[in-house]
């Protein structure tokens, strides 16, 4: 039995950063993967899925040509072309990083499938069936999550498609029904009805994005619906099935029992924690009911050297999340600090067009907690540089403390969303008031500019 000083299970944005900064202190790491390196941010998350967005926002902004003053043609769809484009991007991202971490001293890539044996013992399974036993002193489980599937009556005799498998489509979807109504939904639902679907989004509860304010589920369903997308509220799923034409029909029980068909069929319903195969009774490493690994405030597991980073422990399921969650780690192991993961902001998108960007708490919270709140919020439409670009859909919310004029939490719907909260959260960060916003000069014409009248609007 091999033993390291490090075992990574799993390379997802937590692992190759924290491999690279252990190896260079001295640590023998290993760094295990039984599919590709960069988890599923590179491969079948935040790169492809942008880089397909991007696409589809440029077929949008080549039909609006007359909009600008310019005669084009008709805007014609090549998928095959598109994937492959998505795929160059993708594999020059995976590949840069698995060399990176190859020309590392110190670290060992082990490709096969890992389960534990004992305590902070591992088995790992290769290609060829072989398996290799090894042992450390520190294990970080960050084997990520994948679509979760519900258990609908019918769902395993239709091709339905998952946030993966629907970026290798070859053909445009005549009707696509989407099941679910987060942020893979929002995006998948836009950028096929840019490709020349017709979608269908199929949710649950009364607004897209159950999280978010009123104002901000309507402004963003107000958005996709301009744009011809469908959208059913307080819809679920009861049955679904395939004729031998190729046409799925979802059965469904808004109120009164009725059929949806549909060519192609998205499920949108959320993620699982990758723990199953792990064996992580044999570790003593204990789940909650959906899987998800238990940790402490430092990442920690019940197993006392053995830490879940990103996804798999649960919580805000994002790359920055994971990201961060190899700095908590190294800085308490490596450099003895107590950095915790309480309290740390969580800024996040949906990377529709015109894009959301969010942080801190919003008006439903801040009544939740029973703050002193103001609101300050700002049309995009009254914000000049978007007027000149002709993007002058959505709006900028922000949540300010009435005693302190403390930034609470902000919210864009817009160009530039995220950047413009990115900015908006250094403000937050740095103990900036509302009212020193307020009075500061930005370049003009900019979309920064907008925050002196956002905060001018607060009575």
């Amino acid at each position: 039995m091999k033993k390291y000083d490090a075992l990574i299970i799993g390379s997802g944005q937590a692992a190759s950063p924290l491999a690279t900064k252990l190896a260079a202190k001295g640590w023998e790491v290993a760094l295990v993967e039984k599919e590709h390196i960069g988890g599923t941010c590179i491969n079948e998350g935040c790169t492809p899925t942008k880089t397909m967005v991007a696409s589809a926002k440029n077929a949008f902004q080549a039909r609006r040509a007359k909009e600008y003053g310019l005669t084009t043609g008709n805007v014609q769809i090549d998928m095959q072309a598109i994937i492959n484009r998505k795929k160059g991007v993708v594999d020059r991202f995976r590949n840069g990083l698995q060399q990176s971490l190859e020309k590392q001293e110190h670290i060992d890539l082990l490709w096969g499938e890992a389960f534990f044996t004992g305590n902070k013992q591992i088995a790992v399974t290769g290609k060829d069936g072989k398996t290799q036993s090894y042992t450390a002193g520190h294990i970080f489980i960050n084997t990520g999550a994948r679509p979760a599937i519900p258990p609908i009556p019918g769902i395993d005799g239709v091709p339905y498609l998952t946030s993966t498998t629907i970026m290798e489509l070859q053909t445009v979807p005549e009707h696509l029904v989407i099941v679910g109504a987060g942020y893979v939904s929002i995006e998948f639902a836009q950028m096929f009805r840019r490709f020349g679907s017709n979608v269908t989004i199929l949710n649950r509860s009364t607004g897209l994005l159950a999280r978010e304010d009123t104002d901000v589920s309507d402004g963003l369903q107000s958005i996709l619906e301009e744009e011809g997308i469908n959208i059913i509220r307080n819809i679920n799923v009861e049955a679904v099935s395939k004729d031998t034409g190729g046409i799925i029909t979802l059965t469904t029980n808004d109120n009164a029992h009725r059929t949806i068909t549909a060519s192609h069929v998205l499920i949108a319903t959320g993620r699982r924690a990758n723990t199953d195969k792990l064996q992580l009774e044999k570790t003593g490493v204990e789940t909650d009911k959906n899987g998800y690994i238990k940790v402490n405030e430092k990442l920690e597991t019940t197993v006392p050297g053995i830490y879940a980073l990103g996804d798999v422990k649960g919580g805000p399921a994002f790359t920055h999340i994971s990201y961060n969650d190899y700095l908590v780690v190294y800085k308490n192991i490596i450099e003895q600090q107590n950095v915790t993961i309480n309290n740390r902001p969580v800024p996040y998108c949906v990377f529709m067009d015109p894009e959301m960007g969010r942080v801190g708490l919003n008006e439903t919270e801040a009544k939740e907690q029973q703050l002193p709140y103001k609101v300050a919020k700002l049309p995009m439409n009254y914000v000049a540089r978007a007027t000149e670009a002709g993007e002058p859909k959505g709006f900028m919310k922000a949540i300010v403390h009435a005693q302190t004029d403390k930034i609470l939490g902000v919210v864009v719907i817009g160009a530039g969303g995220g950047e413009l909260m990115s900015l908006l959260q250094i403000a937050m960060l740095g103990g900036v008031t509302a009212s020193q916003l307020a009075e500061n000069i930005f370049a003009h014409p900019t979309y920064a500019e907008s925050i002196n009248n956002l905060f001018n609007t607060i009575a």
